[in-house]
């Protein structure tokens, strides 16, 4: 099987392949799963501490023997660890999980209104100066959030992580990720499963020949801007994940596809740790 080509967003100095591969739930099947994965081609992995996979990641490259530099990693830490000392042994803890020496990106994975943001932004900015993380970012910040995050740290932020998908309108985050810059690194692209059975995405599907994942994931790709990273553990359907750079959709298919959006199409909305999101 011959590997895709796939292409890179930049951002801030960063280069970022524009699909990844989440590791988010895989639990014991993770080091298979990113085995898997990174045969069909991918070259980015998204782990967290929280996700309990980074072992699981590791293990994955070893068995798929591809070269460090070929990579690229994403790491979290958690909301519970953003004071200055507890991020650094947080970082440290993934690193050795992952068995690497530096991750590509290191991201806040939530926020937290118990810690000054200075504080971690701080610990963040530390990271990369001591040669741990290549590149840094955040995930699930709000705009004001995003723009606090960006005067309070040293190092540019490359990119936000949130969650995207037809069922769920983030034109308004979209459009402020484009003005500042950013990458927009699009978790649950699938929606966890919610699409496969939208009669729009299907009718698009056959009509181009392709599944319904893949014209979802088409969808976000050519918003040009956003990096989605879905999940499967199925070999065959990571696999067709990944072959969206040999197709388009029209205007007209894109903007029925925007229509699908819901009001109650958020799925990750832990209580305690949500900001106010940006509609």
């Amino acid at each position: 099987m011959t590997s895709p080509s796939i292409p890179r967003l930049a951002a801030h100095g960063a280069e970022i392949p524009a699909i990844g591969y989440g590791t988010s739930g895989l639990g014991g099947r993770a080091a298979a799963s990113v085995a898997s994965a990174l045969a069909a081609g991918y070259r980015h992995l998204d782990a967290a501490r929280k996700y309990g996979t980074e072992e699981g990641v590791g293990e994955g490259i070893r068995t798929a023997k591809v070269p460090r530099e070929d990579l690229f990693i994403t790491t979290k830490v958690s909301h519970e660890n953003l004071r200055a000392a507890d991020f650094a042994r947080s970082v440290e803890s993934s690193l050795a999980a992952l068995g690497v020496s530096y991750v590509d990106l290191l991201l806040v994975h939530w926020p937290n209104a118990a810690i000054p943001l200075a504080e971690t932004m701080g610990a963040l900015a530390r990271a990369k100066r001591d040669g741990l993380a290549r590149h840094v970012g955040v995930a699930n910040f709000n705009i004001a959030m995003v723009d606090e995050a960006r005067r309070l740290c040293p190092e540019p932020l490359v990119t936000l992580q949130a969650e995207y998908h037809p069922y769920l309108d983030q034109t308004t985050l979209l459009n402020a990720c484009r003005a500042r810059g950013l990458i927009y690194t699009a978790y649950c692209p699938l929606g966890r499963g919610r699409l496969f059975k939208d009669p729009v995405l299907a009718e698009i599907a056959r009509q181009k020949g392709r599944t319904v994942a893949q014209v979802a994931l088409r969808w976000l790709v050519q918003k040009e801007i956003v990096a989605p990273i879905p999940r499967s553990s199925n070999p065959a359907r990571l696999a067709e994940n990944i072959v969206v750079f040999d197709f388009s959709l029209s205007d007209e298919e894109m903007k029925r596809i925007d229509a699908l959006k819901r009001p109650d199409g958020r799925i990750a909305n832990p209580t305690g740790r949500v900001p106010p999101w940006d509609v």
